[in-house]
């Protein structure tokens, strides 16, 4: 009924606003050697299947006039280049996005046979296991909200939690082991409502607005990053437009946004600017929406984000980012509320948190390639706490007050010397760390702080063999630290990596990586005292992974791409809590403070499978990536009493997320999600029932049970129209079609009198699940000026 109501509403409103509009506009952009980015002079940049296209003036600038408001593919090309193609480019009547190419220098130019840039994110470094979705992709993601984090879990491996969480979790590694590079800039998490000591949350704190493209890469991870032990995600934004000032509102199912961008002064006609920006501020409304329908929680946010770009002259530019939020998460009690509210409600904490993160990046252009250092600092700063009686806030049970921050310089230099790709650099970073705890049901309580330093190396070199047949491509990196013991170690943290791709022909390519990966214990871990103010972990080691992966690689054509990839991690030194005698790898996917207790870095993990991606680029109006992934993850315990599946032995992942354009600006998009069984830790309900509201979960039993399966159907419908100096963009989203039932471990509660009141003597009783998988339909607007 609801949905039948929206739908008919959605087409209501659409009619409405079927009037005389601008059907033609202007698209610009500059076109760049990916070598040294310089600009390349007179490269044509056209429209396919049209007569349209521009060539680039003097600073690599073009501009295309009197264009259609409809979709393209867009093409450049260059002599002694590659031509490179942009798929599913939405020409709006305003806020267009510049179109950004890099071409790749052809090395044969006596070669009969055109090359075209695939426009799939392989690279020589990089040849396995990297995934890529462009802003279009990113922008009509059904059933995502405009969240990033939701809308990587349609790529080969990556995992979601379900429910009222945002946690990514790739190949079987839990949501801590991955790392964020926002333009370079390293962030510690994508959300608000931060798990401190993991990396995941409820809901995404990037704009979608400012997203140019998002790069996974699930191993053979350059030597550039550090900490990563599963994914890493790296975020590129646009630059502000450098020749107009636009405006951006969008108005999702959970907050509102304001972008603005352009450059600093105006130019004149044929000129460049030099100081452009592009900066926003978002505003949830979920808080009200949960207060009208009496949900127990309120989550309340606010985030900003900001990119200024200045050219200094030809070889020298810098680029200022900063992102960041304010959360607040309350509790509400309902007016009527029900017993499984009341549980609900004994659990929620009470959160205060804030983050920031400033960068700072210098790029310069030398002879045969570039210099590029950044500067950064980001701090989370996190108020957590528990209550017997969250109503009241009486009954401290549980208060951890504590702040991060870091500052980090990062030295890359890129060099291109004959057919040698090289890179090379160092990093060196200040962590601080301070925290007051007090823990009411495990007796302890103390006041703790730490400060240290971190530094590294790291080298790579690359190179094609055998008439360009052979890509190959090895490195190092090497993480050493002043305060743990092993830190000082200059050689304990060497990890080599090698990676393979061998072109069988010009379809298909065979690909091979390995490589070893560490990871700092976190600073929770780090900084966790026992009541004699001693650091217990110091003795903590660096986690380690050894990956190993060998995949196909098919291109039937220009657009399209199969791959299928088996992989196989190790880990070791995977901290365990002496406490639960579990290891954390299989915690930090829930609103708790993760890793601030006694460990010991003597856990082993293996996490192993393979999976399937095929993907189409925008091609005859559709679009579309079907990814399954058939995996197992486990990790030991304490006792070492061999290999239990983790929480995230999903087993089978599968996930279709496609689009179909229409005629007149229409546009539909589909996602499904299937998610295999899960484990889950069953409740110790006699430990509990002494304990409540203090939940205490049975570890010896983890794996012996799992929840049902899940799947479920998004569907998204956008339309759009162009006016003289505005464009509109109406969507509605129906998440959950089919109506499926989220899968829950039981949830347990005291037992209530019909007026609400505690029954005495107190008795834990298993809370019936009233989930009944609600449809729900929301409405979206897009505006630009």
């Amino acid at each position: 009924m609801k949905s039948g109501f929206f739908a008919f509403l959605f087409i209501g409103l659409s009619i409405t606003f079927q009037l005389f509009g601008q059907t033609q506009t202007t698209i610009q952009g500059y076109v760049y050697s990916v070598k040294d980015q310089q600009p390349l002079i007179g490269a044509t940049v056209s429209l396919a299947e049209t007569s349209l296209g521009a060539v680039t003036d003097a600073n690599g600038f073009f501009k295309i006039e009197n264009v259609p408001t409809q979709t393209y593919k867009v093409e450049a090309r260059f002599v002694g280049f590659k031509p490179q193609v942009k798929f599913n480019v939405i020409v709006r009547s305003a806020g267009n996005a510049e179109l950004i190419f890099q071409l790749e220098e052809v090395l044969d130019e006596l070669e009969q046979v055109v090359v075209t840039a695939s426009p799939f994110p392989a690279r020589i470094d990089n040849p396995n296991s990297i995934q890529n979705l462009s802003r279009e992709e990113i922008a009509t993601y059904p059933g995502g909200n405009n969240d990033i984090a939701k809308v990587v879990q349609s790529l080969p491996g990556v995992a979601g939690s379900v429910g009222f969480r945002n946690d990514i979790i790739i190949r079987g590694g839990a949501p801590s082991e991955n790392v964020y590079y926002l333009d370079g800039v390293e962030i510690p998490n994508i959300n608000h409502f931060a798990t401190q000591g993991s990396a995941g949350g409820p809901v995404g704190l990037l704009n979608v607005s400012f997203i140019e493209d998002v790069t996974l890469s699930t191993s053979a991870f350059s030597a550039k990053y550090d900490n990563a032990l599963s994914g890493v995600l790296q975020f590129n934004q646009r630059n502000g437009n450098s020749r107009n000032r636009n405006l951006n509102f969008r108005l999702g199912a959970s907050e509102a946004a304001l972008t603005f961008e352009g450059p600093l002064v105006l130019p004149k006609e044929n000129e460049q600017a030099k100081t452009t920006y592009i900066l926003s501020a978002r505003r949830s409304y979920l808080q009200f929406l949960f207060k009208l329908i009496d949900l127990p929680f309120l989550p309340d946010y606010w985030d900003y984000q900001y990119k200024v770009d200045h050219k200094i002259d030809e070889d020298n530019e810098i680029s200022l980012i900063g992102v960041g939020s304010i959360d607040n998460f309350s509790v509400n009690v309902p007016s009527d509320i029900t017993e499984e509210q009341q549980a609900t409600l004994d659990q929620i904490p009470i959160i205060e948190q804030w983050t920031t993160t400033v960068g700072l990046s210098w790029k310069h252009r030398m002879n045969n390639g570039f210099l590029r250092t950044t500067l950064s600092t980001n701090v989370l700063n996190n108020k957590f706490e528990r209550y017997q009686d969250n109503i009241a806030e009486t009954g401290l049970l549980f208060s951890n007050n504590s702040k991060e921050t870091e500052q980090k310089l990062r030295v890359e230099a890129s060099k291109f010397l004959g057919d040698w790709s090289l890179s090379y650099g160092l990093s060196l970073q200040r962590a601080a760390y301070e925290n007051t705890t007090f823990d009411n049901v495990n007796n302890i309580n103390f006041v703790s702080g730490i400060d240290f330093y971190k530094y590294g190396v790291f080298a790579q070199a690359a190179r094609s063999f055998l008439n360009n047949k052979l890509d190959v491509s090895f490195g190092f990196r090497n993480d050493a630290d002043s305060f743990t013991d092993s830190g000082t170690n200059q050689i304990a943290h060497f990890s080599p990596r090698l990676s393979l791709s061998y072109h069988l022909s010009d379809k298909f390519l065979l690909n091979a990586a390995t490589g070893r990966y560490f990871k700092i214990p976190s600073y929770t871990i780090l900084g966790f005292q026992n009541n004699a103010g001693q650091f217990v972990n110091q003795d903590a080691d660096y986690i380690r992974t050894d990956h190993y992966v060998m995949g196909l690689e098919y291109l039937p054509r220009l657009s399209t791409r199969f791959t299928i990839e088996g992989f196989y991690k190790r880990y070791d030194n995977y901290p365990v809590s002496i406490r639960n005698g579990v290891s954390l790898a299989n915690l930090g996917g829930d609103f708790e403070v993760l890793g601030s207790e006694d460990i010991s870095s003597i856990g082993k993990g293996r996490a192993y499978g393979a999976e399937f991606l095929y993907q189409q680029k925008l091609n005859k109006r559709f679009y579309g990536i079907l990814a399954y992934t058939l995996f197992w993850s486990e990790y030991t315990d304490l006792n070492d009493t061999g290999y239990r599946p983790a929480l995230w032995d999903n087993r089978h992942l599968l996930t279709f997320t496609g689009g179909y354009k229409l005629n007149n600006n229409w546009e539909m998009g589909v996602r499904n999600r299937f998610l295999g069984k899960a484990p889950f830790v069953p409740v110790d309900v006699a430990a509990t029932e002494n304990a409540y509201p203090t939940i205490i979960n049975d570890y010896d039993r983890l794996g012996n049970e799992r929840l049902r399966a899940y799947n479920a159907l998004d569907i998204r419908v956008d339309k759009k129209w162009n006016y003289s100096n505005w464009s509109l963009n109406l969507y509605m989203e129906i998440t959950n079609v089919l109506g499926s039932r989220l899968p829950q471990a039981p949830k347990y509660g005291l037992d209530l009198d019909d007026n609400g009141e505690v029954i005495m003597p107190r008795n834990l009783i298993e809370i019936p699940d009233t989930n009944n998988g609600s449809t729900i339909p929301t409405f979206g607007i897009v505006i630009d000026f």
